[in-house]
């Protein structure tokens, strides 16, 4: 598969340089919230590989060293200011990626903010924001790239989801929704997309915890420093992995082991997973350090360059798997019939015992009654 992989980059790229500049005729990519962490990792990752990114973002400091270092990988770079809030914004974003490199190929919608906190502490104003950031921003993206889409009847539309898309934590109610909401509409647009006969490409893809700078900038309402609920993953491997999930569009693409179980999870037991995360994911979300008074980035951007990766080097893996949503279902359902077919062969078993045990103790009793009688 990644030899295939590969062969397709080659293709795609439009003949990279051997310098590693892109060729003019090169695929053109534009990733949405690339200025620091995931996305600017799967900016530089389509960069390495000799693609045009178009990097959107609200902070212009981080969008330029973004910039860089997608056209140090080797790609070129198209930098736009934009909040995903706004729905005239991204349409502008796509207009300008559209005359200034003649098509979209691949639009991955990966902007998000968060609050961290108990409902009773969240304003209404606060989840109204990561409600239009991390679900809003992906359908006005979502509808942005449509339009000029639709013109060629071609291109792929990757949403960046999260194993919290089907498996809800306490103390991030408003971006756990807006991720389920993000699925929901996805979902709706795929079948549209079936109905008309279109060739746009549609996929999902679930995150594990990744060690990014968004835990040191998020708002939150809590008493110590915010983390990642462990185990936590490098950004640079997962970045590929939604590089892959762009270029072969599964319908959901699951990454790392701990987001494959809880979606398995949460399907075969919600009310146990209920109870674990009530006792886990409470503590799990905050390391011993004190909290810092801090706004964070929900309504205006922080100022710094901080980067693709967060504090958490030191405890992140390397190694994260990846596997195509159906492909996981199909392992838990063949389980399911693997053990139902068990108990059931059991349970045969055990009923032709039963059946067998009077019919060979009856020709006893009848000569036990002859005796007698």
């Amino acid at each position: 598969m990644l030899e295939n992989l590969d062969g397709r980059r080659r293709a795609g790229s439009g003949g990279r340089e051997a310098a590693g500049r892109s060729t003019p005729s090169g695929p053109v990519v534009v990733v949405t919230g690339a200025s620091a962490g995931i996305g600017r990792a799967v900016a530089v990752a389509f960069g390495r590989e000799g693609w045009r990114v178009a990097l959107i973002a609200r902070g212009r400091e981080r969008l330029a060293s973004a910039a860089r270092d997608v056209e140090q990988a080797g790609g070129q770079a198209l930098v736009i200011a934009a909040d995903v809030a706004e729905a005239n914004a991204l349409e502008a974003a796509a207009v300008q990626v559209v005359s200034t490199w003649g098509r979209i190929d691949i639009w991955i919608n990966n902007a998000m903010a968060s609050v961290f906190g108990p409902v009773t502490d969240l304003s209404p104003d606060e989840i109204r924001r990561v409600t239009e950031v991390t679900y809003l921003g992906q359908v006005h993206g979502t509808l942005a790239a449509l339009r000029h889409m639709r013109e060629r009847d071609r291109g792929t539309i990757v949403q960046i989801g999260s194993a919290l898309s089907y498996r809800s934590i306490p103390l991030q109610s408003a971006y756990c929704a807006a991720k389920f909401a993000v699925r929901g509409f996805t979902d709706s647009l795929r079948s549209e997309l079936r109905h008309e006969g279109s060739r746009i490409r549609l996929t999902m893809v679930q995150l594990p915890a990744v060690d990014t700078p968004q835990f040191d900038w998020a708002r939150s309402h809590l008493p110590r420093r915010l983390q990642p609920v462990p185990p936590i993953h490098e950004p640079e491997p997962v970045a590929e992995a939604i590089m892959r999930a762009a270029l072969d569009a599964p319908r959901e693409m699951w990454i790392g082991g701990p987001t494959i179980q809880a979606i398995l999870g949460n399907m075969v037991a919600p009310g146990l997973l209920d109870r674990m995360m009530a006792r886990r994911a409470w503590e799990g979300q905050m390391t011993n350090g004190p909290a810092g008074t801090r706004e964070g980035n929900l309504f205006d951007a922080p100022p710094g360059d901080p980067g693709i990766r967060g504090r958490f080097g030191a405890r992140s893996r390397r190694h994260v798997p990846a596997v195509s949503g159906a492909t996981a279902r199909g392992i838990l359902a063949a389980v399911a019939f693997g053990c139902a077919a068990g108990a059931l062969a059991a349970a045969w078993r055990l009923g032709a015992q039963r059946t067998a045990v009077p019919a060979r103790r009856l020709p006893e009793r009848e000569r036990a009654a002859r005796m007698i009688g």
